[in-house]
């Protein structure tokens, strides 16, 4: 046998062995997962930005100019609402829609900074809570960038798979743990209450769905935008024996302009990546729900991409900041009112304390 033919015969087993991994590969390719249900529930209660000079000093004019808020929705405490019962009100909806029963739902990802306890997660309450079977519940804990975390776990889930429709909740009760007073203005001003849900469920059709997503987190900068206890370092106990009326560790902190020069950037680069992972261009976006954080960022990053106003869509005006509620309550909103239709490009994007970020990109 000649070189020539010994070289030939090498290149032809190459060829078919990789042909044979190719094919076995597709054979398990992954599955495809597309959100097939949308809802949402945000209490009754508006609360005004001059309902708020009733304790703390401030102005309609100071926190528009600053935030773009103008109401938001704050629990009424005699309504017995929690963030587990209004999940459960927004996963109702988001199911029916979906054409399914609660019978269907495999698993529950539920995002959210402010579960009814300490411990056990949300997700099990509202398991129990919409009297489902015996499956398998976690929670979360990504503040505002919380449901782009749980998108993308019930994303894999869903790819390799395991499961068939996963119900995905972000949902957060802020009033319950603001400060009241104009020392917490900076904070309290800013947050609101609220719920919504998605239904994640397989997909065979290619280019459908879910098409990536990206997550990056920064540590370091933990301390710029946390709520620091009561924890096990230094429990309710220190914290009453202490008596400090000056301490404000139980309450939210947020360094406001450090988060905001760090939020324009992380947006910027992870709505980029995603774009990037698909070959797609910022010319592609038909739709960018943005974290809900403050009018200011999104306005900014509309900017930067050159978008349109009917391809960016902003709620914080009405609800303020929900952390892990924003982006679905707003793309639930988004979807209701037309603006996103079949085979559009979603660009979902969300910054926050960690600092953590992330972006899902859909194709309707």
């Amino acid at each position: 046998m000649l070189d020539g033919d010994l070289e030939w015969i090498n290149f032809t087993i190459f060829v078919v062995n990789n042909k044979l991994i190719n094919q076995f590969i597709a054979g398990y390719s992954m599955y495809n997962s597309k959100i097939t249900g949308l809802g949402y529930f945000v209490p009754e209660n508006v609360v005004t930005n001059d309902d708020l000079k009733e304790f703390m000093e401030t102005s309609d004019e100071w926190i528009q100019e600053r935030t773009g808020i103008k109401e938001r929705r704050w629990i009424d405490p005699k309504t017995g609402e929690t963030t587990s019962t209004m999940a459960v009100k927004a996963s109702k909806i988001a199911i029916e829609r979906a054409g399914l029963t609660k019978a269907d739902i495999d698993f529950i990802v539920f995002a959210t900074l402010s579960p009814d306890m300490y411990f056990p997660g949300g997700g099990v309450r509202v398991q129990d809570l919409l009297d489902m079977p015996t499956i398998g519940a976690l929670d979360v804990r990504n503040q505002c960038s919380g449901f782009i975390y749980a998108m993308s776990v019930a994303d894999q889930f869903i790819k390799t798979g395991m499961y068939k429709n996963i119900l995905v909740i972000g949902a957060e009760n802020h009033s319950g743990g603001l400060e009241k007073s104009t020392r917490g203005r900076g904070v309290t001003v800013i947050f609101g209450d609220g719920a919504g849900a998605a239904v994640l469920s397989r997909c065979e059709e290619n280019g459908k769905g879910i098409l990536s997503s990206h997550l990056h987190s920064e540590g370091k900068h933990a301390r710029e935008l946390m709520l620091e206890g009561p924890h096990t370092g230094r429990w309710v106990p220190e914290i009453i024996a202490e008596n400090d009326p000056e301490d404000q560790s139980y309450y939210p902190y947020m360094n406001g302009q450090f988060v905001f020069k760090h939020a324009i950037t992380r947006f910027s680069e992870v709505i980029v990546e995603g774009l990037d992972a698909n070959h797609l261009q910022k010319e592609d976006i038909d739709m960018l729900i943005p974290h809900q954080a403050n009018l200011r960022i999104a306005q900014f990053i509309q900017k930067k991409f050159k978008l349109s106003n009917d391809k960016v869509f902003n709620n914080i005006m009405k609800y303020g900041n929900t952390t892990a509620a924003s982006v679905i309550i707003a793309l639930t909103e988004a979807w209701e009112q037309g603006k996103i239709k079949d085979n559009d490009l979603v660009v979902l994007a969300a910054f926050g304390s960690g600092f953590t970020w992330g972006s899902v990109i859909i194709r309707w």
